[in-house]
């Protein structure tokens, strides 16, 4: 059950706000207790409203708690969840972004004279993908029946199983067959490929190298399988048009292979390589001064409110309580609004704040104690950090609702009314 309920969840999400998955989004259970006894709080005081049906306003409501997650997340990674840890994170430089492009995940007490270090870039690691016959969208010839065949990915095998109907034409199969595999989520993706009036199925791996010295990520056969064959030869879904492969690339002249473009060296730097290197150059990665990594947070920390700012102001004119979270929102900005013009950020109209480089670069190069200068920012973020968690915990405060009666107060229980009616909007539409 809990295995369907998250692939309900991750489809719903996909369709709607997808955002990356970060390592601050998993919890202790202390932290998991504070969340429930806070969830509990809210829904002892909660007055009973009538259900929300409308599809943009669960929408609205959804998009608020990911983009509130996104935010927390955004404060999280510059070390806002610790005690003195804002804007002390180092940062990570890369003098060519199109070949690799570098994080700095070592600790910040250690973050001094550390070496710098070159990159070559020989070739990037691949998925494995297999393109299948271009079929006409004619009636297929396959004959009505049950059909069968298997794909093993490597340890694991999966059988698919699919019905072929009377008039069924090539294209209705192949999309079917493109919903099956996509549906079964085991690592493959399927798609389309048109040309001509004619129509190919394309599987690919969503891993790339091969470990283990094996030849392929997966295979695909109906050799063995238990239903009708002979649907692998009439799609061609066995044929390897890209075979997989690992990068390659020095580091100070040494040879490295990788399964991933994305690995970590020295347990100091996340690398992702992003492209392959120009003849006979390198690429330098290393840490930036204390002023440059100064700077990046700041854009950092001014990204993630601006854009929190922005989907919340994209639902003005559709949900007439996102202009309370707005005003919300610049309020706290505001706040400090004299403190940040003086470094260069400034509110604009519309409550996002604007960055002037220069201004922002000069104070800090001038400041005699960075952590001063730029005190008040850690009282900023830390007002976004508890305005986040609590549109995490309770969006449905910003969403126009009836309200149906107000509990009495001092003789209300506890009920799962207004966490249950917000999960409903995650699962009504699948269940």
């Amino acid at each position: 059950m809990g295995a369907a309920l998250n692939a309900v969840y991750n489809n719903f999400l996909t369709a709607y706000t997808p955002k990356p998955l970060t390592r601050y989004d998993t919890h202790k259970k202390s932290e998991l207790r504070s969340v429930y006894n806070s969830i509990v709080k809210i829904n002892r005081d909660s007055p009973w409203y009538l259900p929300t049906t409308s599809r943009d306003t669960q929408r609205y409501a959804v998009d608020l708690k990911e983009n509130a997650r996104e935010l927390h997340n955004t404060i999280a990674q510059l070390g806002g969840l610790e005690k003195d840890g804002l804007f002390s994170k180092k940062n990570a430089y890369s003098t060519n972004d199109d070949v690799a492009t570098a994080v700095y995940i070592g600790s910040e007490s250690s973050a001094t004279d550390i070496p710098d270090f070159e990159l070559e870039v020989k070739s990037l690691a691949s998925p494995q993908e297999n393109l299948g016959l271009f079929l006409p969208e004619g009636k297929t010839a396959l004959a009505p029946d049950t059909y069968s065949f298997d794909i093993g990915v490597i340890d694991m095998n999966y059988e698919f199983q699919f019905a072929v109907g009377e008039n069924e034409t090539n294209r209705e199969v192949q999309e079917r067959l493109v919903r099956l595999i996509n549906n079964s989520e085991i690592g493959i993706r399927a798609s389309l490929v048109e040309s001509e009036n004619r129509t190919a199925l394309r599987l690919t791996s969503e891993s790339s190298g091969l470990p283990g010295g094996r030849e392929q990520i997966f295979h695909v056969s109906d050799s063995h399988t238990s239903k009708t064959s002979g649907t692998v030869d009439y799609f061609g879904l066995d044929y390897v048009s890209r075979k997989a492969s690992n990068a390659n690339f020095l580091i100070n002249g040494e040879a490295h292979s990788s399964t991933s473009n994305h690995f970590t060296y020295d347990k100091r730097f996340d690398v992702k390589l992003t492209g392959v290197s120009p003849q006979e150059e390198t690429t330098r990665i290393g840490l930036k001064t204390d002023v440059e990594s100064l700077t990046d947070n700041v854009f950092h920390l001014v990204g993630g409110y601006n854009e929190f700012v922005k989907a919340a102001s994209s639902y003005l004119e559709s949900q007439s309580k996102s202009k309370q979270l707005v005003r919300e929102m610049m309020g706290i900005a505001s706040v400090y609004g004299v403190s940040m013009g003086a470094v260069g950020l400034n509110m604009e109209q519309d409550g996002t704040l604007a960055i002037d480089q220069d201004v922002l670069h000069e104070t800090a190069v001038r400041s005699e104690d960075i952590n001063e200068t730029f005190g008040y920012l850690k009282n900023f973020s830390k007002m976004l950090l508890r305005k986040s968690d609590q549109i995490s915990l309770n969006p449905m405060e910003y969403v126009e609702k009836v309200v149906v009666a107000y509990k009495n107060p001092g003789h209300n229980f506890i009920s799962p009314y207004v966490t249950s009616a917000y999960s409903g909007m995650l699962f009504n539409g699948y269940c």
